[in-house]
């Protein structure tokens, strides 16, 4: 499974904020990774580095997966990590949901 991760220009794109939303990733989704072909992940500063606001964070993960149409989450947080974090439970769910349908049928 790949990790792609893209940053808009008022995030700073570290060795360690790729570390971490790897690792979230990994745990929201590596029991599926043999069904999931890439997760991109995209950071934005909504209300750039000039303001602050209560859920200026975005992070919007997309995970292609065999077989199936792409699924999308979107996460709002007042910090980068906490968005992170809200998208990736959101897509454990989301996978979790789309996969446990095709074991349905």
């Amino acid at each position: 499974m790949i990790v792609q991760i893209h940053t808009d220009p008022n995030i700073e794109s570290t060795q360690r904020l790729t570390e971490g939303v790897e690792a979230s990733v990994t745990s929201a989704v590596g029991r599926f990774e043999d069904r999931v072909t890439r997760v991109q992940v995209h950071l934005e500063d909504t209300n750039s580095s000039q303001k602050q606001g209560s859920g200026d964070k975005r992070c919007m993960m997309e995970a292609r997966l065999n077989g199936r149409a792409p699924v999308a989450v979107t996460h709002f947080a007042p910090t980068v990590e906490q968005a992170v974090n809200g998208a990736a439970d959101k897509l454990e769910r989301t996978v979790g949901r789309v996969f446990d349908r095709m074991e349905d049928v």
